[in-house]
């Protein structure tokens, strides 16, 4: 934002890559050493609980797919590192390389693809090489200084409109995101396709696109077009199609507001509800936005048209409530 845009420190991008690195390295490493060994095609998809293979990738193929998969995912955990979530990317890279690594041992001195196995075993194996990797990344945050809070914001220079004694006065505007919407549509239906599609060709993978459908797509829809109000009640952040889940900042926790223009991607790294260090957001668009200052520190940022003049009656609200 305007006041303040902490960036990932050097350290932090490292540790964080690392273990996409070493991850990339084992896989190349093992296809290089295995690739005599290895059927053409392999076995890249399995069912049932003793892991017979039901869908099958050209060996050149299924190094390019993984590769491009690690590479993805190291890209994004770098590009928006924090250090209290480090371990996420350790344990990330953890399961996404055991599971790559143990698709290859199966497949490993077949003479078809159809005679490699990957029972639910190898699942959990890989499960547990992402938790000792997590548990890694969070003995590795130690290297990682903590974030500084960020400066105050100076309460005497903070606008404000003035009230008279017993005045009442509120401000609300609804706001909203055409393209989050769509993206959240798209979300819950491909969740819908793979919750549909789960009982019929297996748990793996379309139980997870299912899950992952549902879990981005209702808070992300439901979060596509809110109402933002300023009142006796302080900041209130609520969906416009439903009374819950809602954002609210009582005034008593309000030690400042004020405008501020927000880019979703440097700011935030994307839409939509959006977490940092000290802070969090609710991005729809580029541009202006209300952002508040906690007395705990913390800020919380809405984008929404006529920020200042939500602003300053926040800081007269809050003033007369002290």
């Amino acid at each position: 934002m305007n006041r303040l845009r902490p960036r990932p420190r050097p350290r932090l991008r490292v540790l964080a890559a690392a273990p996409f690195v070493l991850a990339l390295a084992a896989q190349l490493l093992l296809s290089a050493l295995w690739y005599d060994r290895l059927p053409d095609p392999l076995a890249t998809h399995f069912s049932g609980a003793d892991g017979r293979p039901d869908g099958f990738t050209g060996r050149g193929a299924f190094l390019a797919v993984t590769t491009a998969l690690i590479l993805a995912l190291g890209a994004g955990w770098t590009l928006f590192a924090r250090r209290r979530v480090l371990w996420g990317a350790w344990a990330t890279a953890g399961f996404t390389g055991g599971i790559m690594v143990l698709a290859l041992k199966s497949n490993l001195d077949a003479a078809q693809a159809a005679e490699a196995r990957f029972p639910l075993a190898a699942v959990a194996l890989a499960a547990g090489l992402a938790a000792l990797a997590a548990l890694a990344g969070l003995g590795l945050t130690r290297l990682v200084p903590p974030e500084p809070l960020p400066p105050a914001a100076p309460a005497d220079g903070a606008p404000r409109i003035e009230l008279a004694a017993g005045e009442v006065a509120g401000w609300s505007r609804a706001t909203g995101s055409r393209p989050l919407t769509a993206l959240s549509v798209g979300f819950l239906l491909a969740g819908a396709a793979g919750l549909a599609l789960a009982p019929v060709l297996g748990p793996w993978p379309y139980l997870l696109i299912g899950l992952v459908g549902l879990v981005v797509g209702l808070p992300g829809l439901a979060f596509s077009r809110v109402r933002v109000t300023v009142d006796r009640h302080g900041l209130t952040v609520s969906p416009t199609a439903l009374p819950r889940p809602r954002i609210r900042i009582p005034l008593d926790e309000v030690a400042a507001a004020e405008a501020g223009t927000v880019d979703p991607v440097a700011d935030f790294g994307g839409w939509g509800l959006r977490g940092r260090p000290h802070r969090s957001a609710l991005v729809l668009r580029a541009g202006e936005a209300l952002v508040v200052r906690r007395r705990s520190g913390f800020e919380f940022a809405v984008t929404v048209p006529d920020a200042g003049t939500a602003a300053a009656l926040l800081n007269a609200l809050a003033r007369r409530s002290a």
